[in-house]
């Protein structure tokens, strides 16, 4: 399968996987074949069939335990898969093979000497492993830490960084040696909002410079800012489009209430709608009820139905633009 913007998509099933031909032509960064892995009773991956074009933004979406953090692992060439294969920038990945020097690597919970300074770490460590001169592994590291924000941060000891720092500092190692491809493992995890804006923000500008392969649970930062999106089930690959192709083809009706009552009364009404077999998905802010419906038609009739027999004063009721939660929840559950 080949992910590329501006791309065309054919979609065919082969034994439970999604296979998918992009008609873009775009040269692919990275191709995966086959990937399973399993460890002891446990299939992590179940035959991952992939291929990502250069310079795309592609975001990989799953539940706990899908298989994103093992896909992730084995093109950083972490681990070894059981069956199949990936290259990056057409090597083979492997522990021994040079692909690895093509690859900027974010784990989701980076690891730090402790008594190690952030610009010491950068350009000692982490230069020194990448071959750099000193003096050009300083004025690397410089520049990363300017660019995740860490700058007067350059000289403290990383055992002091909170979560959110130590995250940054861990995008600014995956970047030193500017990598045509980026494995990001939950890349704004532990960020306050203006930090995991100012990654996001990052992450964008690489569109283009480098093929980011991103790995999130905050569904929202996928819709605005990837290219396409893949979902991983049960280490299956079960989707992968465009988001605008993903949302028009899977997305379902979504409507939003807003009641003039109180909350506790509001809170009753919508847990009253959580067992009905054509609501997917419903969420409660306040007064305000959101409510994922399966997509019939008789499930509109219906809810319009139970708003006006609810003996709430309704102030409004309106359908919303599907959102990719809508897509995720409809196709995960």
């Amino acid at each position: 399968m080949a992910v590329g913007p501006g791309s065309d998509l054919v979609q065919h099933h082969r034994s439970g996987s999604v296979l998918s031909i992009w008609k873009g032509g775009g040269m692919s960064a990275i191709v995966i074949e086959g990937l399973g892995k399993i460890y002891g009773p446990i299939k992590a991956l179940d035959g991952l069939d992939l291929h990502v074009e250069q310079g795309v933004v592609f975001g990989f979406l799953g539940p706990n335990g899908a298989g994103k953090t093992t896909t992730l692992r084995i093109l950083a060439g972490l681990a070894r898969p059981t069956t199949g294969q990936a290259w990056i920038e057409g090597l083979p990945i492997g522990p021994e093979s040079h692909a690895r020097r093509l690859v900027g690597y974010l784990p989701e919970e980076p690891s730090f000497y402790p008594w190690m300074r952030a610009r010491e770490f950068l350009a000692d460590l982490v230069g020194g492993l990448c071959g750099m001169s000193r003096r050009e592994a300083m004025a690397r590291a410089d520049e990363m830490l300017v660019l995740v924000g860490l700058e007067k941060d350059a000289d403290r000891r990383i055992g002091g960084f909170s979560r959110g720092m130590r995250q940054r500092l861990g995008l600014a190692q995956a970047l030193m040696n500017r990598p045509p491809v980026l494995l990001l493992d939950e890349p704004v995890s532990g960020l306050d909002p203006v930090g995991r804006r100012n990654i996001l923000n990052l992450i964008d500008e690489l569109r283009g410079e480098a093929t980011v392969f991103m790995s999130t649970h905050i569904l929202s930062d996928v819709e605005r800012i990837c290219d396409a999106v893949g979902i991983l089930n049960h280490g299956r690959l079960i989707a992968l489009d465009k988001k605008e192709n993903l949302l028009s083809r899977y997305a379902v009706p979504v409507v939003e209430v807003n009641f003039d009552a109180a909350p506790e009364m509001v809170a009753h009404w919508a847990e009253s709608l959580r067992e009905l077999p054509f609501v997917v998905n419903v969420q409660l802010d306040e007064s305000a009820v959101r409510v994922t419906l399966d997509g019939s038609i008789q499930s509109s009739v219906d809810m319009q139905r139970l708003v006006l027999g609810s003996d709430l004063l309704v102030l409004s009721y309106q359908h919303e633009r599907p959102q990719l939660e809508d897509v995720f929840l409809r196709l995960v559950g």
